[in-house]
């Protein structure tokens, strides 16, 4: 089994009652893409490492892109909540960047393939449904950073909403800077100061400017 379906089992994202079948399928399309990438996967190969057969595959989803869509539709989930769970927001501000910030990146490095999957491949795949997921993504984390610096703690440092626009830069930044990392043969955990540091940088209570 792998990290990411370790992390999703003990969390039952995705779980169907009474339907492990879909669950092995899910964990053997994260092993076909830690494996061989998701363009190179093929049906034969999840049903390979999920121990099933094609016709159990078709039984649960119409094809590859299908089943990558739960997939990452169960990895962004986890993702979400797991940042949101880490944060204590009566810590200091900084400190729930940094924290914010280390638990994403673990999620991430425990199967660097489905990140690197999610931030390459989702946006090149046809159709609404993969357009949706991955705005839906997005949204998602604008939602959860939004509701982190809207506290009495952030809120005594002088700061005022964080802005959508500001989200989307933060996490656009660090989704490439995470990819480029995994693809030159590194670990994420060598980012974790630089992204905890532009996150800072990026979502400071801002100085009012005098006129």
């Amino acid at each position: 089994m792998t990290a990411v379906r370790r992390q999703l089992d003990q969390r039952t994202l995705t779980t169907i009652p009474g339907d492990g079948h879909r669950d092995r399928l899910l964990d053997g399309l994260a092993a076909s893409i830690a494996e061989r990438g998701y363009s190179a996967s093929t049906v034969a190969d999840i049903v390979r490492h999920a121990r099933t057969s094609r016709r159990t595959f078709y039984e649960h989803f119409a094809g590859k892109d299908e089943c990558l869509i739960a997939l990452l539709t169960a990895v962004n989930t986890m993702l979400v909540e797991r940042i949101s769970a880490s944060i204590d927001r009566t810590a200091p501000w900084r400190d729930q960047i940094r924290r914010g910030v280390e638990t994403w990146i673990a999620c991430a490095e425990a199967d660097p393939a489905v990140m690197v999957c999610a931030i390459r491949d989702l946006p090149s795949l046809n159709g609404d449904v993969a357009r949706r997921l991955h705005r839906q993504g997005m949204e998602a984390f604008v939602a959860t950073i939004q509701t982190a610096c809207d506290t009495d703690e952030w809120r005594a440092a002088g700061a005022g909403r964080v802005s959508r626009e500001t989200v989307l830069i933060l996490v656009g930044g660090l989704y490439e800077l995470a990819a480029t990392t995994v693809e030159d043969g590194r670990r994420l955990s060598e980012i974790t100061e630089t992204a905890v540091q532009s996150s800072i940088a990026l979502l400071a209570p801002r100085e009012p400017v005098l006129r």
